[in-house]
């Protein structure tokens, strides 16, 4: 028999809000960063942490997925459509995030360089792969960000009506708060 689960654990949490920091603080420096002329000493800098941080991303929102998977979670709270659309939003969180993920690659290495990761290793680049590639994927790049900000932000109102409105624990369990 299951033991239900009431909370997220630790490593949930974690990744949820730090996963939530770098997002925000990727999204910041990416609008900030387009305007940096040739002349500015962040014009390398910020690409290079933006890319290094964007890939760290990736790999902890793998295992964040893998971790999802071997984990019990907690039943979601609320009624079958809100049910459905926590899930649903969950699942475009997730593959938003992996489109912004491919589209950062692409812009990164149509020119044929790899991309250093904090100088510790070098992702390949696999070239350009069809014309225009890293106006197509910057177009892409920038649109996905401005929708995963946009429903981080539902994400975050839908949560703040479940601790205000509701009065049910949605938030807490997330905040690692108990409840006695």
């Amino acid at each position: 028999m299951k033991k239900e689960v009431t909370h997220y654990d630790w490593v949930s949490i974690t990744l949820h809000w730090l996963s939530a920091v770098v997002i925000i603080g990727l999204f910041a420096v990416g609008l900030w960063m387009v305007d940096l002329n040739y002349y500015s000493s962040w014009y390398t800098v910020a690409p290079h942490w933006h890319k290094s941080i964007g890939l760290s991303l990736m790999a902890a929102t793998l295992f964040r997925l893998l971790w999802k998977t071997i984990k019990n979670q907690p039943e979601i709270i609320g009624s079958g459509l809100e049910k459905i659309s926590a899930k649903s939003a969950h699942a475009v969180i997730y593959i938003l995030l992996f489109g912004l993920f491919i589209s950062g690659y692409l812009i990164s290495t149509s020119d044929g360089r790899g991309i250093e990761v904090f100088n510790w290793l070098t992702v390949p680049s696999m070239g350009e792969l069809f014309l225009d590639q890293s106006d197509i994927a910057g177009e892409i790049h920038e649109y996905l960000a401005y929708t995963l900000i946009g429903l981080a932000l539902l994400h975050a109102v839908a949560a703040f009506k479940h601790h205000f409105i509701h009065k049910d624990n949605t938030l807490k369990k997330m905040l690692g708060v108990n409840e006695k």
